[in-house]
């Protein structure tokens, strides 16, 4: 199929984007990557009768550290983060999520901003950014303001995003050293979205785990953090019994539904699954050994 008529704009400042986005409101959509808006547009399923080409915008360009944060313009893409060496230095559980999103052609399009502001409970990006510290930070007619992921997101491709707003950066907290982390996912088909998907981060003290982020995607109609399993961990060495406990508690965490993809039993059995190998990863690369990306 094809996309039912739209204008096209092609703004280069942000101040332009709003304006656009003002004029038209619900009526307009911005294209960044369009990795999820143009096959929604061929089938008609989304039919906006305003498409604002953000990509000329520089303002919204590049991956930088900014004091203790890793900031990434709306632009940055999915391959830029998966080869950017700040990010495998200090953050690679987003090279994961990077290096198991979709295939190339979509990591060297796709935009983390876009995946964020798309909120697929099944994207990788949304479980991913869960585990760590994440700001998204947002400009509309008003202003700017920044938000967490955790409040940004609010519910199955939906956000707090207005109409006539326009995400123009995400921000994550580089983590103190020993730290690691790690983003797991199990998929039908390469490429896919996940099946169940879980992100660890921790921090250590000695043997003892200092902090412990645990994130779930595609287990619920968002990504979920397995707050009761994080704390069994935190403050402890790690053990069978207390890992056999946090897996049992983000078994619960999950709230997955049945689908073709598999059953809620399966899926609530792979959180458990992906959590152990994520964890052990995490804690791997806490401890200073190489771990590449994990494929399943």
């Amino acid at each position: 199929m094809y996309p039912a008529e739209f204008e096209y704009f092609s703004p280069r400042t942000v101040d332009e984007a709003l304006e656009l986005l003002t004029r038209y409101g619900e009526d307009a959509k911005i294209l960044a990557g369009g990795q999820s808006l143009l096959p929604m547009m061929k089938l008609r399923i989304a039919s906006p009768r305003c498409l604002i080409d953000v990509n000329r915008i520089e303002a919204l360009t590049g991956l930088r550290r900014a004091g203790d944060r890793l900031v990434m313009g709306a632009l940055c893409r999915h391959a830029d983060v998966a080869t950017s060496p700040l990010v495998r230095e200090h953050l690679p559980l987003m090279r994961d999520a990077a290096n198991l999103t979709a295939d190339v052609q979509v990591r060297n399009r796709g935009t983390v901003a876009g995946s964020l502001a798309h909120a697929d409970p099944a994207g990788d990006w949304p479980a991913a950014l869960m585990a760590l510290d994440t700001a998204v930070t947002i400009a509309g007619p008003g202003g700017t303001r920044t938000t967490p992921l955790s409040e940004f997101i609010v519910d199955a491709y939906t956000t707090q995003l207005g109409a006539n707003e326009l995400v123009t950066e995400v921000s994550v907290l580089i983590p103190q050293p020993p730290c690691g982390g790690a983003y797991v996912k199990f998929e039908k088909r390469a490429g896919d979205f996940a099946v169940a998907s879980v992100g660890v981060q921790v921090a250590l003290d000695g043997e003892r785990c200092r902090s412990v982020a645990v994130s779930l995607g595609a287990l619920g109609a968002m990504p979920i953090r397995a707050r009761a399993a994080e704390e069994r961990l935190q403050g402890q060495h790690e053990s069978p019994d207390r890992l056999g406990d946090a897996e049992r508690l983000v078994r619960e965490a999950a709230q997955p539904f049945e689908d073709t993809r598999g059953s809620v039993d399966y899926k609530r059995h792979l959180a458990g699954v992906l959590f152990r190998r994520a964890f052990a990863a995490a804690m791997d690369r806490a401890r200073g050994r190489t771990v590449d990306t994990l494929h399943l």
